[in-house]
């Protein structure tokens, strides 16, 4: 599915999302009794309420940010100015609180409780204050996590904003800029929307075209900045990983797709994104990030069956200096192989909490 061109989405869908916010809430009294009435005919705990809420909490949300955006566009000089420094950190710092408000609200109501660590087990200092540490110096980085549930990137952009104060640099898929506030946030700062391999029915992305991508993303690093990049290329499904291990093969990798078939979490990683930003950023530190909490959450079908959630998530990180990370291509792609196979062993090793 395509997106419609940049004029398009800011004259048309952008204020949409305003008056699609204003109708849910002039009709919050009428779909909320709707909503409970129906109740006894669904399954759960307040599932239909819980959703018809957090869906106008959402559209308020995108719709705040669309009108606070079009401030700061006139503000700028209706755009002359957009992308100077002062208006970058405006646009991060106006992320970072959306996020919050948005993180308290649905932590609320869907029960989820985030908590972070960079310690192993048995070190004395709290899980918070060991993974503030891990992203303590002003050095540029490199962060590489796991891709596994709903919305686990939301989440981690979250914390890398509010815990750690980093501004992240995002790579997005193409199809989020239907949404109008991430749209247009992320188009003032440095991020990129990108066609991944094998989406869509035409071979219109992918490969050296997104390495460019990221290459060009990763380029100048600050030293509070953060790359972002998932290097499994997607949340784990069945058919993503049949098909990695099926690459791995047919390019002759047998005994990489042995290893790729043994992880029962996570997927063999993609080198090439991780090449282009290593070697676009030859100052940054490594910061790989593992998570559980979402890894039963596949589906639509999985995410309302589990509503409300009742999850605890934790994410725990790992920071590997410069100088640990191989500069021959084919040793970093098995260092990187070695590291997802070190988060599959972690994720392995935490308690299973049962629905």
């Amino acid at each position: 599915m395509g997106v419609p061109p940049t004029w398009v989405r800011r004259i048309l869908l952008a204020p949409l999302v305003i008056v699609a916010a204003l109708v849910m809430l002039v009709l919050t009294p009428v779909w909320l009794l709707v909503a409970l009435a129906l109740t006894s005919l669904v399954p759960g705990r307040f599932r239909l309420p819980r959703v018809l809420w957090l869906v106008t909490v959402y559209l308020l949300w995108d719709a705040m940010l669309v009108i606070v955006l079009f401030g700061l566009w006139i503000g700028s000089g209706f755009g002359y100015a957009i992308w100077r420094p002062g208006f970058v950190t405006a646009h991060y710092r106006l992320a970072a609180w959306a996020l919050r408000v948005l993180f308290r609200i649905f932590g609320g109501v869907l029960r989820l409780t985030i908590t972070t660590t960079g310690a192993d087990d048995g070190e004395a200092a709290s899980s918070l204050a060991a993974f503030e540490r891990l992203f303590s110096s002003r050095t540029p980085l490199v962060v590489a996590s796991r891709h596994g549930g709903p919305g686990d990137s939301l989440i981690l952009i979250h914390t890398l904003l509010n815990e750690v104060a980093r501004q992240p640099r995002i790579v997005l898929k193409y199809t989020l800029q239907w949404d109008p506030a991430v749209d247009i946030l992320l188009h003032r700062v440095p991020a990129r929307f990108i066609v991944p391999t094998g989406f869509g029915k035409r071979h219109t992305g992918g490969g050296l075209r997104v390495e460019e991508a990221l290459a060009e993303l990763a380029t100048g690093l600050g030293p509070d900045d953060a790359f972002v990049i998932f290097p499994e290329g997607g949340n784990v499904s069945p058919t993503r990983r049949s098909s990695r291990i099926a690459r791995l093969r047919d390019a002759g990798r047998e005994a990489m797709a042995e290893r790729a078939e043994a992880l029962r979490h996570v997927m063999a990683p993609q080198p090439g994104g991780m090449h282009a930003a290593l070697d676009a950023a030859p100052d940054a530190d490594v910061v790989f990030i593992a998570h559980t909490g979402l890894d039963r959450l596949v589906t639509l079908r999985d995410i309302w069956r589990e509503l409300p959630m009742d999850k605890g998530i934790t994410m725990r990180a790992w920071r590997v200096p410069r100088t640990e990370v191989p500069e021959d291509l084919d040793a970093r792609a098995a260092w990187l192989f070695d590291w997802f196979a070190r988060i599959d062993a972690w994720i392995d090793a935490q308690p299973v909490v049962s629905a």
